[in-house]
């Protein structure tokens, strides 16, 4: 018995890891939603959802019920296995790379004694991540890239002009931006020398800028204008352009498989958040703080989790925040300034800093 539970400890320990991160960023999720719809009525001289609970706090479980007991509508002529594949493919992709994000220091002091039969014996760290893979950063922009086949078969499936053309407009911003994303990432790669997230981290530790946003300011620029086209949001929500489209890719799509892609939205959100967070904002750190706790103790590790909860939801308000204030463009104005002006500034900053990295490594 007591060595089935020293093998299986490790694996119980990520397990449940899996779960809490999961259920954290399903809460946040959530929430982003109601913070949205409060703001947004605030901006627009309105009172936002106040009805349910208090303050309206109990909002997002009531429009969970209400999708749930939505009656199901499915068009005869659609592709029935592909339209109900789309909506999981694009929830599955936008959920997997909050797996790599490291979201707080190792704890090298934790204490394992509680546990019986000395499962834990020799075992004196935490990681607060849920896996650790040296290649961080093109996971993540691997699987980003492919959230956008949900949306494109969804509207392709749905055997419905509006749905495709929302397809179509998506897959097209898609492959306009990310290569201006890609661009403003390898900035930082370069910099940090790693495509390894944590390291990333601890490099800007070590950095004399402390956060790479001050010398990598041009790609944080470039990378936040790509992360609202890639996440479809405004001034960039062309794929699902209410006055065009009717809705867009998910115009057919109702009940809980709607409920599917405006998960994957807002969860999209909060992965590209977490991104801006770990690449340019030093992910947990909090510059001074090992000289108040020793480094690896839970009350360091518990603020520097804080630390990147406000930096993650101070992106997720600038969302809100754009989406109250900008109008949506043209396609033809999108498609211009993706490859005309993101693209090219993209690239000045990647030779600028091919140029620094190479006489500093002199």
């Amino acid at each position: 018995m007591e060595e089935t539970l020293k093998l299986l400890f490790p694996y119980i320990v990520v397990l449940i890891g899996v779960l809490l991160a999961f259920q954290g960023v399903l809460m946040i999720v959530a929430y982003t939603v109601l913070g949205e719809r409060k703001v947004l009525g605030w901006i627009q001289g309105r009172v936002g959802p106040n009805r349910v609970g208090p303050w309206g706090v109990l909002q997002p479980f009531a429009d969970l019920l209400k999708f749930i007991f939505k009656e199901d509508i499915v068009p005869n002529e659609s592709s029935k296995f592909i339209y109900y594949l789309a909506p999981l493919i694009a929830l599955t992709c936008a959920l997997l790379p909050i797996a790599v994000y490291p979201f707080g220091p190792t704890i090298t002091t934790i204490d394992w004694s509680f546990l019986p039969y000395g499962v834990a014996e020799g075992v004196h760290t935490l990681r607060l991540a849920i896996a650790h893979i040296d290649v961080g950063v093109l996971f993540v922009l691997a699987i980003t890239s492919v959230g956008v086949y949900g949306i494109m078969l969804a509207g392709w499936s749905s055997n419905s002009k509006y749905s495709l053309m929302g397809g179509l407009r998506s897959s097209a911003q898609m492959i306009s931006y990310e290569l201006a994303m890609g661009s403003s990432v390898i900035g930082v790669v370069m910099l940090a020398g790693s495509l390894d997230l944590t390291t990333i981290i601890h490099s800007q530790m070590n950095s004399p800028f402390r956060w790479y946003i001050i010398p990598q300011f041009i790609g944080f620029v470039v990378f936040l204008i790509s992360a609202f086209a890639e996440t479809n949001r405004v001034p960039f929500d062309l794929p699902e352009a209410e006055t065009e489209l009717v809705a867009g890719f998910h115009t057919e799509y109702s009940a809980l498989k709607f409920a599917l892609f405006f998960m994957a939205e807002y969860v999209n959100m909060f992965t590209v958040s977490m991104m801006a967070t770990v690449l340019f904002l030093g992910g947990w750190y909090v510059p001074g703080l090992s000289h108040l706790f020793d480094v690896g103790s839970v009350p360091y590790a518990l603020i520097s989790i804080g630390a990147f909860i406000v930096k993650v939801c101070f992106f997720l308000f600038l969302y809100i925040w754009i989406r109250g204030t900008l109008p949506r463009f043209r396609f033809d104005q999108l498609m211009s300034f993706g490859w005309k002006f993101l693209l090219p500034l993209g690239l000045l900053n990647l030779i600028a800093t091919i140029i620094v990295v190479f006489f500093l490594n002199r």
